[in-house]
């Protein structure tokens, strides 16, 4: 329910108002936000800590896995074969990555430093989740404690910085729109 208003109030606010004359390509640079801007070679905090910028992809990407697989055991569809063991793999590796990341945030006095509780909160809902999902790969059955973590998660979404899964596209495709019109994305290849 929370997540519906959060969807609804982004879809009202519409597409940004921009007073300036249109200096660029809106469309361009709103495909370059999402894909170009987001390399780790454009990302200064991406570039200088690469294997933490890798957990990160694998991190989302088992998420966006175990959401899939969340509607699929609920309608009692569980994959099988190759597709299976593809899944068990990237969530294995996803697991371990969000793992590393919550150490690293716990090690890491300046990492620390910056936290608070929901950081620590949404790392650890998260891997679980992950954690979970995969036991019900392997295992094959659906359990109880699994939609109980699930549950815990779809809960806490809306309220913590989980929310990031909603606005992420919301302030990519402004980002882009912003630049776009300026003229400034995508960048201008010099010859």
């Amino acid at each position: 329910m929370s997540f519906s208003y959060h969807f609804i109030r982004i879809i009202r606010l519409g597409a940004p108002q921009d007073y300036s004359r249109q200096a660029g390509r809106v469309k361009a640079a709103i495909k370059y936000s999402f894909l170009g801007a987001m390399s780790p070679l454009k990302k200064e905090s991406a570039y200088l800590h690469l294997p933490t910028y890798t957990a990160g992809l694998l991190y989302h990407f088992g998420t966006f896995v175990s959401i899939l697989l969340f509607f699929l055991f609920f309608f009692n569809i569980s994959p099988d074969g190759l597709l299976r063991w593809a899944m068990i793999a990237v969530l294995a590796l996803s697991g371990v990555s969000g793992a590393g990341i919550f150490l690293k945030r716990v090690a890491v006095k300046k990492i620390r430093s910056l936290s608070n509780p929901d950081d620590y909160i949404s790392n650890v809902l998260v891997t679980v989740f992950q954690f979970f999902t995969l036991g019900m790969l392997v295992k094959g059955s659906v359990s109880p404690a699994y939609f109980i973590c699930a549950s815990l998660l779809l809960l806490y979404g809306p309220l913590g910085k989980l929310k990031h899964s909603l606005y992420f596209f919301a302030a990519r495709y402004h980002l882009g729109f912003f630049y776009g019109w300026r003229g400034v994305w995508p960048e201008k290849s010099h010859k």
